[in-house]
């Protein structure tokens, strides 16, 4: 005779998923640690992110604390961060450092064009006006001839310098 607790053996059984403390802690950690993140950015930036009421005013609290007083805080902000769901945080914050390395990576490529205008010459000035058609030609090859002079006679590179104010304005134009 069956006992009445007992499923039947063609009824699937719930699937019990065991998690350690160990892991429950290192995922209050990593949570705590995405609070940490969230808190060193500048607050026109965190505007930008999908944040609990609560939670931007614990991370308001802990930009302002100091010492022991922004530790707790942090720990508040690890115990908001439970009932919050990381992904989209997660999410926005890499797409603010992804920004930061393209801007990077755009300032690297204007330095190199900037380079070649001082070596090649107009070959390279032809292309950085193929690049930005609203450049102009006669104040590039004027500030390349500049750069090298300075260059020969030693004298501090303003020319060279201006050369790259002047790629990075196009630049933001061409944005």
């Amino acid at each position: 005779m069956a006992r009445k607790n007992q499923k039947a053996p063609w009824e699937p059984e719930e699937e019990i998923i065991w998690v350690s403390k160990t892991e429950m802690k290192n995922d209050m950690e990593e949570l705590q640690k995405l609070g940490e993140e969230l808190v060193g950015l500048k607050p026109s930036v965190l505007e930008k992110f999908p944040l609990s009421e609560d939670l931007a005013d614990a991370i308001k609290d802990a930009q302002r604390f100091k010492n022991e007083a922004r530790r707790r805080q942090l720990q508040y902000i690890g115990k908001l961060m439970r009932n919050e769901d990381p992904e989209p945080l997660q999410a926005a914050l890499d797409k603010v450092r992804n920004k930061h390395s393209q801007a990077t990576a755009e300032l690297h490529k204007l330095e190199q064009l900037r380079d070649r205008i001082v070596e090649e010459g107009d070959s390279a000035i032809a292309e950085a006006v193929e690049q930005y058609p609203q450049a102009d030609r006669q104040r590039l090859r004027q500030l390349a001839r500049q750069a090298n002079k300075e260059k020969k006679a030693g004298k501090p590179a303003k020319a060279y310098r201006e050369i790259f104010q002047v790629l990075k304005e196009l630049n933001a134009e061409e944005l």
